[in-house]
């Protein structure tokens, strides 16, 4: 009823504005989701942490510029964040083969079973959610997934540029 809803109201307005709310909405709705699965993550990493060693395990063995472009922060951030992975034993350096003044991160088994617990408690968080809707309600909930995924590609660029 509330898509209906929001659908009739988005008929009403400049395309525009309905883009704008729709991009509301979806903030709001993923910054949701985002929270709540935090409060189902492992509590042995930050939400930094984790995503640096997600990062890694995907990447590595990887430089810590790599990482910090990956990541989106800066080189300082990176190499905190590494340190304390390191300390906690869910990360190592190991030299570049190539250059001995280089060391690549690589995650260490203690590091794969966190973020496989830590999958693992999200994903047991959503999957009653999901079973709870209807047929419909999941393959339109699929769809939307796919649409997102979509949405994280589409490379666009500043107003007024080229």
């Amino acid at each position: 009823m509330a898509a209906v809803t929001a659908a009739a109201a988005a008929g009403s307005r400049t395309s525009s504005e309905a883009i704008t709310d729709l991009a509301d909405r979806l903030r709001l709705s993923v910054t949701r989701l985002a929270r709540q699965l935090r409060r189902h993550s492992d509590i042995g990493a930050s939400p930094t942490q984790i995503s640096a060693l997600a990062t890694i395990e995907r990447h590595g063995p990887i430089t810590l510029g790599d990482l910090a472009a990956h990541e989106g922060v800066q080189p300082p951030t990176i190499t905190a964040a590494v340190g304390r992975l390191e300390q906690q034993r869910l990360v190592e350096r190991q030299p570049d083969p190539d250059d001995g003044r280089v060391s690549r991160v690589v995650v260490t088994s203690e590091g794969r079973k966190l973020l496989a617990r830590n999958r693992s408690r999200k994903t047991a968080f959503l999957v009653p959610r999901i079973a709870a809707l209807d047929p419909d309600e999941r393959e339109r909930l699929a769809a939307a997934v796919d649409l997102i995924d979509r949405l994280l590609e589409i490379e666009t660029r500043p107003a007024g540029s080229r």
